[in-house]
């Protein structure tokens, strides 16, 4: 087996957007087992190939493979870590340098695993233990200047910030703490044509 046949997509998905990340190489194509990886890593924030292996059915030597795949291509990044053998890998973060123009902190890929995430409760919310049964979801339109826009995210991520060292450090986490996902899309509304 190649490595072409590696990166060919299989029948099922041909067809379905390919999901990049924002400045990723485009030639990496779309594969089922990077797809679930880019899934997973969504999920839980970081993940060595071994725990992929574990989570996702397949051998870790191919999850390795794609790891690094996605790597190259700007998917994905090593995640710090304190040496050892175990690689951990988490999806790509932007530094200053690689930020988008404000509004355009949401790339395809991520409007895409939330999407998915979205949905994904939605048919299995029931099986969810009874606690983690409800969810907050609520929108609204506000008329505002861009300066206004702008101080309304920023108050959002200052109010998020206390809990964003906890996906890098488990033992921050209160017992119970689930991942949640955080939706926010600030947009000003354009007339119909």
């Amino acid at each position: 087996m190649t490595e072409e046949d590696l990166n060919a997509p299989p029948d099922r998905t041909q067809g379905r957007a390919e999901a990049r990340a924002p400045g990723a190489d485009d030639s990496l194509r779309e594969h089922e087992v990077r797809t679930a990886l880019l899934d997973l890593l969504a999920e839980v924030g970081t993940v060595t190939a071994t725990e992929a292996a574990a989570r996702l059915g397949h051998s870790s030597g191919l999850c390795s493979f794609h790891l690094r795949q996605l790597a190259r291509h700007g998917h994905i990044e090593e995640a710090p870590h304190s040496g050892g053998r175990a690689r951990p890998w988490r999806l790509r973060r932007r530094d200053s340098a690689d930020a988008a123009p404000p509004g355009e902190g949401f790339g395809d890929l991520a409007r895409g695993l939330e999407d998915e995430s979205w949905q994904r409760w939605l048919s299995q919310r029931e099986q969810a233990p009874s606690e983690w049964r409800q969810d907050e979801a609520f929108s609204a339109v506000a008329y505002l200047t861009p300066e206004e826009m702008n101080r309304v995210a920023d108050v959002i991520r200052r109010t998020l910030a206390p809990y964003q060292d906890r996906e890098q450090r488990p033992l921050a986490r209160p017992e119970g703490a689930r991942p949640v996902a955080l939706i926010t899309r600030l947009f000003p509304l354009l007339p119909d044509r």
